[in-house]
């Protein structure tokens, strides 16, 4: 994993030498739990923890020692001893300014052992409740929050991590794709004001690629514009307003088969067609093709009409694409109860469909 081996080689450079002492008569003999690997290896690491006793006082010079240990545990791949050394040190001393560290490094070693939900923990617990570092010129929380998005799956928890990357590391992180990420984890636990206003100031960033959304731009500028318009052309079912089409089709009346429509998003495309493709709400004159036309319609609504969808046959158009299929959908937006679930004539199919 890249983010995993960014982490190494911060590590690798932040922890680097320290001078070493050999045991003497009074030296401090350490559990021999942390006393592992060849025999240089015991040795030195007996040297560092006797060099740890005697630093009392935290600072600079016994995170010297301790990121010495540190170094030789994942040289040696000692990563479940690692953590346990630091998490002991965590608790004993509550104040020390090297703490953060020491949590972003037990992470890691948990990464390491693929115990991604604890490191996920010590993440978090990093980004929510310690001070930041500035490590070889990289923030370790910045760090930490990247690592956090990849990580955990809640969607409370997701907001919360987009919302800190936005509001602390703008000129260091994607604003486009946070913008994205974060409305869409707003989407998930039914926040609809925060996803609208997400998705709003991603807006100015379309055309970016957003992993796994291919229509990010189409989605987020529809919601949005649909947010914002009046919202009075919708039905409260299908029936009726298939009903208002066939009247108005009947009628021979343009003007009013064209109040039905829907005011923002409506498309008028082929089925080869996709909708990323749509330049914005259809605009023409339908009337010029209904005038001296005598438009038909099928009785019924088209095969693969379903609860959510439905498709209306309509011929008599044009001599050029006689056949047009209206498209109704039933509107999901839960953020406006009244209009959530009502049904609107979405856009027009031209063609036969396959």
């Amino acid at each position: 994993m890249m983010m995993i081996r960014s982490l190494a080689i911060l590590l690798l450079v932040v922890l680097s030498g320290c001078a070493l002492v050999k045991n003497d008569a009074t030296a401090f003999r350490p559990d021999p739990y942390y006393i592992t690997g060849s025999k240089e290896n015991r040795e030195t690491l007996t040297s560092l923890f006797d060099l740890l006793a005697r630093e009392t006082n935290p600072g600079e010079e016994q995170f010297a020692v301790v990121r010495e240990i540190t170094n030789t545990y994942i040289r040696l791949g000692e990563y479940g001893k690692l953590a346990t050394f630091l998490g002991t040190r965590l608790n004993q001393n509550p104040d020390d300014p090297y703490n953060s560290f020491a949590l972003f490094t037990i992470a890691y070693c948990y990464m390491q052992q693929e115990a991604y939900p604890a490191a996920a923990l010590y993440f978090d617990l990093l980004v929510k409740n310690y001070p930041d570092l500035i490590i070889q010129g990289q923030s370790i929380h910045l760090l930490s929050l990247n690592q956090l998005i990849t990580m955990v799956d809640k969607p409370d928890q997701r907001v919360w991590y987009y919302r800190e990357l936005i509001s602390r590391f703008t000129d260091e992180i994607n604003p486009g794709l946070a913008y994205f990420m974060l409305a869409q984890a707003y989407e998930q636990v039914g926040e609809w004001n925060g996803a609208i206003q997400a998705y709003t100031q991603y807006l100015p960033y379309v055309g970016q690629i957003i992993p796994g959304f291919p229509n990010a731009d189409t989605y987020a500028k529809q919601l949005v514009d649909f947010n914002n318009s009046p919202k009075n052309w919708s039905f409260d079912s299908i029936n009726s307003l298939v009903q208002a089409i066939k009247a108005a089709l009947d009628a021979g009346s343009g003007n009013k088969l064209w109040q039905y429509r829907a005011k923002v998003n409506f498309f008028a495309r082929s089925w080869e067609q996709e909708a990323a493709d749509d330049s914005g709400i259809a605009e023409f004159n339908i009337s010029s093709f209904m005038q001296g036309n005598r438009i038909h319609y099928a009785d019924n609504l088209s095969a693969g009409s379903n609860a959510n969808e439905a498709y209306l046959r309509t011929w008599g158009w044009s001599q050029y694409i006689s056949t047009w299929y209206l498209y109704f959908r039933k509107i999901n937006f839960p953020p406006d109860p009244e209009i959530h679930g009502r049904w609107e004539w979405a856009g027009v199919y031209y063609g036969e469909k396959f």
